[in-house]
């Protein structure tokens, strides 16, 4: 699939407020600084579609963007964020759950995770929070350029082994670099396929 279009939708806190246009959804959700905006923006061919920051935690709604005018691409708060108070975390922990378990017309939700470390406890959480609700999911593996071919396979082998400690079958996974454009075509391929 090429992206030839691509439009901000619209901003919401809940799942309720989205844009009313029902297309197919297709989310992403990461740990703060995990480089979410920086990879819709590679997937998108949009460098300014998404802001990115060097502060984590740029996003604070639900924000949807039109596709090609046949899907949404949604960019979620992330999560597991150090440096907001106690109440505006658990806001945000409503906002992402509110979504996740009632958009109806969400079809996966892409969680983000940096390639370059083991998956974290919070990753691992919210991962099986997933499992538990039913929620569909898929794994990015972000920032793969920085490091090399045989490390990152290494690496992603070592957090296949962490998860297959929880999970009998892991979800479908993706290597990506904002940089390069690694995934870029193995990921909106598999969108491809649900639209």
């Amino acid at each position: 699939m090429r992206i030839s279009e691509a439009k901000f939708a619209g901003s919401s806190v809940t799942a309720a407020n989205k844009p009313s246009r029902k297309l197919p959804e297709f989310a992403f959700i990461g740990r703060s600084n995990v480089g979410k905006s920086s990879l819709i923006n590679m997937l998108c061919g949009n460098s300014k579609l998404a802001k990115t920051s060097s502060t984590p935690g740029k996003t604070k709604l639900i924000n949807h963007f039109i596709i090609n005018d046949s899907w949404y691409l949604v960019d979620l708060p992330g999560y597991g964020f150090a440096k907001i108070s106690k109440t505006e975390r658990e806001g945000l922990r409503k906002m992402i759950n509110d979504y996740i378990r009632n958009s109806e017309e969400m079809v996966t939700l892409f969680v983000l995770v940096d390639s370059r470390h083991d998956i974290q406890k919070i990753d691992q959480e919210f991962i099986s929070g997933l499992g538990e609700n039913g929620i569909p999911f898929a794994i990015i593996f972000t920032k793969c350029d920085k490091m090399g071919p045989n490390v990152l396979k290494a690496q992603i082998e070592r957090n296949k082994a962490i998860l297959s400690e929880q999970w009998e079958e892991l979800p479908q996974m993706f290597v990506s670099s904002a940089e390069n454009g690694l995934g870029k075509e193995e990921i909106l391929d598999y969108i491809q396929q649900y639209i």
